[in-house]
């Protein structure tokens, strides 16, 4: 039977793969829609399950996994006449999933379009004009997809 800690094994058992070793933390739907949710804002276990209709066992299962993997850290909290309870926040490891989370969205606006168009939109903070999830190389231009390639011979790559 897996465990929730299948991603913390020794070293010589990890995937060698960056993808798969990732999908170990994000592979599971609940976990990128936890994820969407507090970026929106909601931080409080209530608030994440009442907008996803998320099972508590199985929102219980993905924070502490995103707990334990680095995406998210707690904060205890306490409304007046409540026990503390915990709040999530994103760590620096969580906000830069915010790119993958657009680049989804962004496939899912051009792959599987709602016949009435994006439930989102991506804009800049400053200027509100379109953006959108690509490559860019290490002067800051965007480069083609078609134009890139993934080296899996990383000793060949430098």
């Amino acid at each position: 039977m897996a465990t929730e800690r299948q991603w913390a094994g020794p070293a010589g058992d990890e995937p060698a793969c960056s993808i798969e070793r990732s999908l170990q933390v994000l592979g599971e739907r609940w976990s990128l829609l936890v994820l969407r949710e507090i970026f929106a804002g909601r931080h409080r276990f209530a608030e994440i399950q009442a907008s996803l209709g998320i099972a508590s066992n199985l929102l219980s299962a993905r924070l502490k996994l995103l707990v334990e993997t680095g995406v998210l850290r707690t904060e205890t909290y306490r409304d007046p006449g409540s026990r503390p309870r915990q709040s999530y926040h994103l760590t620096e490891a969580g906000r830069e999933l915010r790119v993958v989370l657009t680049a989804l969205q962004q496939w899912g606006d051009h792959h599987r379009p709602r016949p009435s168009g994006p439930s989102a939109l991506r804009r800049t903070r400053s200027s509100g004009l379109p953006v959108h999830v690509g490559f860019i190389d290490d002067q800051g231009r965007e480069v083609p997809a078609a134009d890139v390639v993934i080296v899996t011979d990383t000793a060949a790559a430098t």
